[in-house]
């Protein structure tokens, strides 16, 4: 974990109530896919755990949904502004249980992570197959830049307004055979992914968390090994180890 400022580079909106801010700043404590930032807010008592879409040396490009005060505010940030961040938290996905041919599943807010976690792969020789879960069209962001990289890539919408109709776990079956899943979304999206998968996998819960580094224990969930926190010792559990 490490504090610093960050500087806004870009704040726009990329879909309905979605927006991509880029920050300038010391990127080095994030060193695996899907860890977070936490971003103190003027004004606000808490924090605001944000998932790292991507990451070069000395930039982050976060990606966020505004649902309350704190992303409203954010979303009114213009470029040269600043921000204190926590960087590197959590534990981020373990890339070496991937397999060949992984999926990559991503609903609505949990899309961001899988964008770094493609890169590295495709980096590694991998072939990702990514499966992005939406709403409606107006909620669909980066589908493009996922194609850019050369993934295979499926779009669901909930009303079939784009791709296959209905949820990520519909997409699953479009892809046939797979290696491993890599996980990220709401609460009901992860148990339906995790009842319909064949394979291992490791998943991304989103929780609600005071401190964001371990202190406070205000996101701690049972696990088959025992307690464990969600923003220190996860956020990402292993299939095998998840309790329902």
């Amino acid at each position: 974990m490490k504090k610093g400022i960050f500087t806004v580079v870009s704040n726009r909106e990329i879909a309905k109530n979605t927006y991509e801010m880029v920050l300038s700043g010391d990127t080095s404590a994030i060193t695996a896919p899907g860890q977070f930032v936490n971003i103190e807010l003027q004004g606000f008592y808490l924090r605001r755990p944000i998932s790292v879409c991507d990451v070069e040396r000395s930039s982050l490009t976060i990606i966020y949904k505004v649902v309350g005060k704190g992303t409203e505010y954010m979303s009114r940030l213009s470029a040269g502004a600043e921000l204190d961040l926590l960087s590197g938290l959590g534990n981020g996905y373990s890339l070496g249980e991937s397999g060949e041919r992984p999926l990559l599943i991503g609903g609505g807010a949990g899309v961001p992570p899988m964008y770094e976690l493609c890169k590295v792969l495709l980096k590694e020789g991998k072939k990702p197959v990514v499966i992005m879960g939406f709403n409606t069209e107006d909620e669909i962001f980066y589908r493009e830049r996922f194609e850019a990289l050369g993934a295979e890539t499926v779009v669901a919408t909930a009303d079939g307004s784009v791709g296959v109709k209905g949820f990520v776990t519909d997409g699953m079956d479009t892809v046939g055979e797979y290696s491993y899943v890599y996980v990220c979304g709401p609460e009901p999206m992860l148990k339906a992914v995790y009842d319909k998968s064949v394979t291992s996998g490791q998943f991304s819960f989103e929780e609600r968390m005071g401190c964001g580094f371990g202190a406070c224990m205000g996101c701690t969930c049972k696990t088959k090994y025992g307690s464990k926190r969600i923003c220190k010792d996860g956020p990402v559990l292993f299939k095998e180890e998840i309790i329902w």
